[in-house]
């Protein structure tokens, strides 16, 4: 069994309401600082607040998400937003004030304190009083979608299946069987479709208006602060997107083009997009929840015996919920227990390979807090999402050495391979258009529904479209991005999935060269959390902080190249 760490300041059996945390943020913030000592030990108890309250959040958003048809879970989550979010947040920006303005916060040492520092003087200048009761609200809303779209489900040969289950005959080689399901999946979103604009237009307003109350023109500016994006603007990002569409499109639109031939079509249509073109059944690497657990164990502990026991850890205490049922939250997780030192994996298996690879990234997550438990402050772990990425995203191509594990049929392991690798290019027209799509969609804030559908098919065909026909389908196409959780729930954390990938190239490629030290360094990457800056952590995984069009294509040609050699 983990156990979680021994408490030093706050209560060991601390029941976490606002009756019992606002004594604590007393004593915090009358507190009298005498020496660096003093604030150091001042900051550590800080911290450990905060690991018990994000621990405590975590499980209810954990609980809320396993059964959304659960009232009293809801209202479990809702309880912590609504009254206990709203009323530390003023305690918490007091606290980040009495640190900067500490006599003796020049005494910390740099090397040590630079990042988070930075990222508490930022906090400071975004922190306004009147967005505390919007950003409550934005909370409560923005989890709706997650109740929508969990409640949706089909009918298929009077057996019904939760969306992601019913994907799976996307896979299957018989082609009017794959159009009656996507049809029936598309009618089943697009039933929703009014009730998600509706709550998106919601979500929309709300943010605008926390971006005018703090100082700014628009909320894709607010988010570029609040989300610390120091190392790249919003002019950076559209630079990457260029260059995606230049260097990345053309390769996809040539193996669209073999799928067409492979699989003697006229043209793709959405439903012909997931099928294997060899004809062949679609991949099966497991057979149920708990066979993907034990081949993922076995699978990192064939890499490494440090990664595997991490797994095992967590399948011994109950660390996982896997498989797709109705009711449950849609997507997939890893949720960092802030005190335990350890994460929880959720995810919706329906027993296909992208769950496998669904697996292997959370897994890469999951790593990740494993090896940033002990660092000394809860700050230090906040790592960004263009850092987050890099672990799980680096673990779905390392691993695939050892997927023998799922596979022991060889030429089903070299389809797997090449899947994973047209999978890998797939991501980033996609996350190209999500992300482009949010700048447009928070630079004009005033929209309608109508001038957000044809933003979004102006921005969604130069990259491909997915490379099908929708030309039968407009409705469909027009209503893609409601798919995406991201948009509804974390605005604007996307780009990183980017970023991440091309730097999870590169740590493949070093891993390809040299497993045992590509693997260390990838490792030691990690291990600093949040303490240097995202180049610097980069630097020490033995790669580029880099998406400039010359490093997009040299990764692509390197990963085509490894295609042709499957």
């Amino acid at each position: 069994m983990i156990h979680k760490k021994t408490r030093t300041y706050i209560p060991a059996d601390l029941e976490i309401k606002w009756e019992t945390l606002e004594p604590i943020y007393q004593e915090l913030s009358a507190r009298p600082i005498g020496s660096v000592a003093e604030l150091e030990k001042w900051l550590k108890d800080g911290s450990e607040l905060q690991a018990a309250m994000e621990e405590d959040f975590a499980w209810r958003y954990i609980r809320m998400t396993c059964d959304t048809n659960s009232e009293e879970l809801l209202a479990n989550f809702q309880y912590f937003a609504t009254e206990i979010e709203p009323k530390t947040a003023p305690y918490n920006n007091d606290l980040n004030k009495k640190l900067v303005e500490s006599e003796f916060v020049s005494q910390l040492s740099e090397e040590k304190y630079y990042i988070m520092l930075r990222a508490v003087k930022k906090s400071l200048e975004l922190f306004r009083e009147e967005n505390i009761p919007l950003q409550t609200e934005i909370q409560v809303e923005q989890q709706k979608y997650q109740s929508i779209t969990g409640a949706m489900s089909v009918h298929i040969d009077d057996k019904e299946y939760t969306l992601e289950q019913a994907s799976v005959f996307l896979k299957g080689t018989d082609r009017a069987k794959r159009q009656e399901v996507w049809e029936k999946i598309t009618e089943r979103r697009l039933q929703d479709k009014t009730i998600l604009d509706t709550l998106f237009d919601h979500l929309r307003a709300l943010r605008h208006k926390v971006a005018l109350n703090a100082g700014f023109e628009n909320f894709r500016d607010y988010m570029f602060q609040a989300l610390g994006r120091f190392d790249y603007s919003p002019q950076d990002c559209y630079a990457f997107h260029a260059a995606i569409e230049t260097e990345i499109v053309p390769i996809l639109r040539e193996q669209a083009e073999k799928r067409k031939a492979a699989l003697g079509v006229d043209s793709l249509k959405p439903w012909d997009m997931d099928v294997d073109p060899s004809g062949k059944p679609a991949l099966k690497p497991f057979n149920s929840g708990a066979e993907l657990v034990e081949k993922s164990i076995q699978c990192f502990s064939n890499i490494n015996r440090y990664l595997g026991e991490r797994l095992e850890i967590m399948k011994e205490n109950n660390l996982f919920d896997v498989e797709s049922r109705k009711g449950k939250a849609p997507g997939g997780y890893n949720y960092p227990l802030s005190e335990t030192g350890a994460p929880f994996i959720f995810m919706n298996s329906a027993n296909t390979f992208r769950d496998l690879t669904t697996m292997v990234h959370e897994g890469g997550h999951a790593v990740h807090t494993f090896l940033t438990a002990d660092l000394e402050l809860n700050d230090f772990k906040h790592c960004p999402s263009e850092v987050a990425e890099l672990a799980s995203m680096s673990m779905e191509l390392i691993s695939m050495d050892n997927w023998d594990v799922y596979f022991d049929n060889e030429e089903d392991l070299k389809r797997a391979k090449r899947d994973q690798l047209v999978d890998v290019l797939k991501t980033l027209p996609w996350v190209a258009v999500v992300d482009q799509f949010q700048h447009w969609i928070y630079t004009n804030p005033n929209h309608t529904d109508a001038e957000r559908t044809e933003a979004w098919l102006k921005i969604y065909e130069p990259f491909g479209a997915g490379f099908a026909d929708w030309s039968e389908h407009k409705e469909a196409e027009q209503n893609l991005w409601q798919k995406q959780l991201h948009i509804f729930e974390v605005p604007f954390y996307y780009i990183e999935y980017g970023m991440a990938q091309l730097g999870a190239i590169a740590v493949w490629k070093n891993y390809k060269e040299n497993p045992e030290k590509g693997l260390q360094q990838y490792m030691d990457a990690l291990k600093l959390g949040y303490t240097k800056t995202i180049k610097e952590i980069y630097e020490t995984a033995g790669v580029k902080f880099d998406f400039s069009a010359g490093y997009v294509k040299e990764l692509a040609e390197f990963v085509k190249a490894e295609m042709e050699k499957i």
